[in-house]
């Protein structure tokens, strides 16, 4: 999906990645990450934020809750989107400020204690019952605790697995509710997506979870609530900026644009944030019909994988498509025209869109491609964990 753009755009990270790789220094199923790149992208991306006059908090579920990658964000983006507790933990015990915890998943009642001591700026709570225990913990701690109230998806744009929300027509009874709860205060509203890349274009257009937040704003509003936030999450990159400033928003939440990997960035080379990662694998064995079978382990159903890049033949091969229900133990590439091209052990080279945090892969920091003395700095599991 994004090795054209990788190759044009950040060459310097595929040569680092297959030499590490030849050399013996990383495993196959590695994400190489360019650190420079992503900090270049981060204090981008904050620099615009400041001129929409919108504010920022970062993800890192796509960049398996590294880390080196946390500080290298959070020195330009201090706070946080935490996507669910573990994540949470990671990013405050790396020093990254919590912006907004509960996202997409709510935090367990048992972590509450623990993590409204942080002072969290806001909290999103799905129904009244997690607003409930939100505002039983904050004022056991002694304070009121700001909550994000999330709207249940517009019908038909909603993920499996991500379901939840007080829906829009239910939103009156439920701040009826809320304000009589001690330990919270209505902050704002959230919904999820607000934002995706056009199939055919890549650009970032508004859906209609995005309408139903800001109805919902509105309704807040009537009912003397000021200074309310609009937290509006995904495909938040330079390109949509303008948009959610435009339609109000106060919030993005950048993910996938730190390491330039959104959909518009497969489409347009020329976006201003620069691709930073590249997985890197190798041929195990070649099918008795031709097809070459890379090691797996880093695959993801949603990757839109096109081509792999054997880099010791310079053969660009297909990558033949995977069941989602099946374990990616091997991928198949289609067979090469010369069959001498590709043997056991030959690294190979893909860029395509990933969670790192659902895979079982390595994850490798390089520093120092900005300045042509390129290191690696260390290796990590998905989650963060130095191995």
């Amino acid at each position: 999906m994004f090795l054209d753009t990788l190759l044009a755009r950040n060459p310097e990270l595929v040569d680092t990645a297959a030499t590490l790789h030849r050399r013996g220094d990383i495993p196959p199923d590695t994400y190489v990450m360019d650190l420079d790149a992503v900090e270049t992208n981060a204090a981008l991306l904050a620099a615009g934020a400041e001129r929409h006059g919108l504010t920022l908090w970062f993800v890192v579920k796509q960049l398996g809750r590294n880390p080196e990658l946390i500080r290298a964000v959070a020195r330009h983006i201090p706070a946080f989107a935490a996507i669910d507790a573990p994540e949470a933990r990671t990013l405050h015990a790396t020093g990254a400020r919590a912006g907004n915890l509960g996202h997409l998943v709510q935090i367990p009642r048992r972590a509450l204690p623990e993590m409204l001591a942080w002072r969290p700026e806001t909290v999103t709570v799905f129904d009244l019952a997690n607003a409930r225990a939100v505002s039983d913990a904050a004022g056991r701690l002694g304070f009121r605790q700001d909550v994000l109230i999330r709207l249940e998806g517009a019908e038909g744009t909603v993920y499996p697995g991500q379901e939840g929300g007080v829906p829009l027509t239910a939103l009156d009874e439920f701040a009826a509710a809320a304000e009589r709860l001690p330990g919270v205060r209505i902050a704002g509203v959230t919904a999820f997506p607000c934002l995706l890349c056009d199939r055919e274009t890549g650009i970032p257009q508004a859906t209609p979870s995005f309408e139903l937040a800001i109805k919902a704003r509105e309704l807040l509003i009537a009912r003397g609530h000021r200074d309310l936030k609009l937290s509006a999450p995904s495909a938040t990159s330079m390109a949509s900026l303008p948009l959610l400033a435009e339609r109000g928003a106060t919030h993005g939440e950048p993910g996938h644009s730190l390491t330039g990997t959104t959909p518009l960035h497969a489409l347009d080379p020329h976006q201003p944030e620069k691709p930073a990662y590249v997985y890197v694998t190798e041929v195990a064995h070649t099918l008795a019909d031709g097809r070459p079978a890379l090691f797996g382990g880093g695959f993801y159903p949603r990757a839109h994988i096109g081509n792999a890049l054997l880099p010791r033949s310079g053969a660009l091969l297909p990558v033949r498509d995977a069941p989602a229900e099946n374990i990616d133990y091997y991928r198949l590439l289609d067979p090469p025209a010369d069959p001498g091209s590709t043997q056991a052990g030959d690294t190979a080279l893909l860029a395509f869109r990933t969670q790192i945090f659902v895979t079982r892969s390595t994850v490798a920091v390089v520093a120092g491609l900005a300045s042509g003395n390129p290191r690696l700095t260390g290796l990590y599991d998905a989650q963060g964990r130095a191995l």
